[in-house]
C-alpha cells in the first residue's frame, strides 16, 4: 500500500471536510478583498482604473486557464502537491504585488501569480478531492460547504483588509494576506488523493483525452459550461468594481466593505441551501432559478435609491445567490460523468466561469473609462442572467451511457 493511500485512509471525513472547508476559506478571503485595493493603489501611481481592472481581469481569465489542467494534474498526480504549488504561488503574487509601482508589475504579480495560483489551490480542487475520499451520501453538503468556506472567507476578508488599510496601509494589508495564505500547506495533507483508488472506483477506463472527448460531445455539459460564464461575469465585475461604483454614487468605503462582507455571509447560506437542495431536487431547476434571480437583484440595486441599506440589503440578496451556483454544477459533472475526472471536468466549467470573470472585469474598468460609468456592464449582467436561466432548462441529468467494457 503506498504511503498516500495511508495518508488518506488515516483521516475521517469531519476531519478532511473540515480542513477542505479552512484551506478555501483561506484562499478565497484575499480574492475576494482585492477591489479595497483599486482606490488606493490607483491614487498612489496616477492610475486609470484601467490598469487595475485589466490586472484583475488577467487574474481570472488565468484562472480560468489553469484551473483545467490544474485538475488534471491533481487527478493525476493528488490534490497535495498542487495545492502547495498554487499556495505558494498565490502568496508570492501578494507580496509582489505589495511592491508593485508599475502596471507591468502589477500585472505579472495581481494578474499572473495570482491568477495561476488560486487555479492550482481554490476551492475548486477542494471540492475534486471531496468527491473522490468523501462518500458518496456526504458529496452534496460537502461541495456545498466547501462553497460556503469560501464564501465564509469573503465574510471575514473584505472587513478585516480595510479596517488593516485604514490603519497599515494597503502594502502591509497585502503582505499579511501573502503570510496567512501559507496555512494552507499543512490543511492540504488531509486531502491527499494520490493512491486511494477513488478515482477509478466511479469511472470508467478512459484516458484523460477520452474523458474530454465525452464530455464535449455530450450537449448537456455543453449548455453547462456556457451557462457558467454569466456567474463568472457577475460575480468578478461586482468583487472588482463594487468599492469603486460605491465611491461614485457617494457611499463611504466602509459601506463597500460591509456589502462585499455581507455578500460572504449570506453566501454561506445560499451555498450550504444549494448543496442540500442539489441532491434532493433537479439540479437545473436551481441553477436556471438563481440565474433569474440574480438579474433581479441587481435590477433593484442599480434602480433603488443608493442609500447603505440598499446596498447591504443588495448584498444579502446577491450573497445568497452567489456561488450557490457551484454545487448543484459539481454534483452535475459528478452525476453525469462520476468522480475520475471530477476536478478536470469541472475544470473546464470554471474556464467558462472565469472567461466571464475577465470579461466582466476587464469590460468594467474600459467602459467606465469610455463613459464614466458603469451603467453598460449592469444591464449587460441583468441580460445574461436571463439567458442562463434559459440555457440550463434543456440540461439532462442523467449519467452519460457508456460500452459496458469502458464502464466497468
Amino acid at each position: 500500500m503506498s504511503s498516500a493511500a495511508v495518508t488518506a485512509r488515516r483521516f475521517a471525513p469531519i476531519i478532511i471536510l473540515v480542513c477542505g472547508c479552512l484551506a478555501g476559506l483561506l484562499t478565497f478571503g484575499p480574492r475576494s478583498a482585492i477591489g479595497l485595493f483599486q482606490i488606493p493603489m490607483s491614487r498612489e501611481f496616477g492610475w486609470s482604473r484601467e490598469v487595475f481592472s485589466f490586472s484583475i481581469a488577467i487574474q481570472n481569465l488565468l484562472w480560468g486557464v489553469g484551473q483545467p489542467f490544474a485538475g488534471a494534474l491533481a487527478d493525476r498526480f493528488g490534490t497535495v502537491r498542487m495545492l502547495w504549488l498554487g499556495a505558494i504561488l498565490y502568496a508570492a503574487g501578494l507580496v509582489m504585488m505589495a511592491y508593485a509601482t508599475t502596471p507591468g508589475m502589477m500585472t505579472v504579480s495581481a494578474g499572473v501569480l495570482i491568477g495561476f495560483g488560486l487555479s492550482g489551490c481554490s476551492f475548486n480542487l477542494v471540492i475534486g478531492a471531496f468527491g473522490k475520499l468523501l462518500p458518496e451520501q456526504w458529496r452534496g453538503l460537502a461541495f456545498g460547504a466547501g462553497t460556503a468556506a469560501g464564501s465564509l472567507g469573503q465574510f471575514l476578508f473584505p472587513p478585516i483588509g480595510a479596517v488593516l488599510i485604514d490603519s497599515m496601509g494597503w502594502q502591509q494589508t497585502l503582505i499579511i494576506f501573502g503570510i496567512t495564505l501559507l496555512a494552507v500547506l499543512p490543511l492540504s495533507l488531509t486531502l491527499a488523493t494520490r493512491g486511494t483508488g477513488g478515482p477509478r472506483k466511479e469511472g470508467p477506463s478512459q484516458s484523460i483525452a477520452q474523458a474530454l472527448g465525452e464530455a464535449f460531445r455530450h450537449p448537456s455539459y455543453v449548455l453547462l459550461v456556457i451557462g457558467f460564464f454569466t456567474c463568472g461575469f457577475q460575480l468578478a465585475f461586482i468583487t472588482a468594481h463594487m468599492p469603486a461604483y460605491m465611491k461614485d454614487v457617494g457611499l463611504p468605503a466602509q459601506v463597500a466593505g460591509w456589502t462585499l462582507a455581507v455578500i460572504g455571509l449570506a453566501n454561506a447560506v445560499g451555498s450550504l441551501l444549494a448543496g442540500y437542495l442539489s441532491s434532493r431536487m433537479p439540479k437545473k431547476w436551481i441553477l436556471s432559478f438563481i440565474y433569474a434571480a440574480r438579474s433581479a437583484a441587481v435590477l433593484f440595486f442599480i434602480m433603488a435609491p443608493p442609500t447603505p441599506t440598499n446596498a447591504i440589503l443588495f448584498g444579502v440578496s446577491i450573497g445568497l445567490l452567489w456561488l450557490s451556483t457551484v454545487p448543484p454544477t459539481s454534483s452535475l459533472v459528478a452525476q453525469m460523468f462520476g468522480t475520475r475526472y471530477l476536478a478536470m471536468l469541472y475544470g473546464f466549467a470554471f474556464f467558462s466561469h472565469q472567461l466571464g470573470g475577465f470579461l466582466g472585469v476587464f469590460l468594467g474598468g474600459v467602459l467606465y473609462e469610455q463613459t464614466g460609468s458603469y451603467t453598460i456592464v449592469w444591464w449587460l449582467s441583468i441580460a445574461l442572467g436571463i439567458a442562463s436561466a434559459a440555457i440550463n432548462l434543456p440540461i439532462n441529468e442523467s449519467p452519460v451511457e457508456r460500452p459496458a467494457a469502458q464502464a466497468a
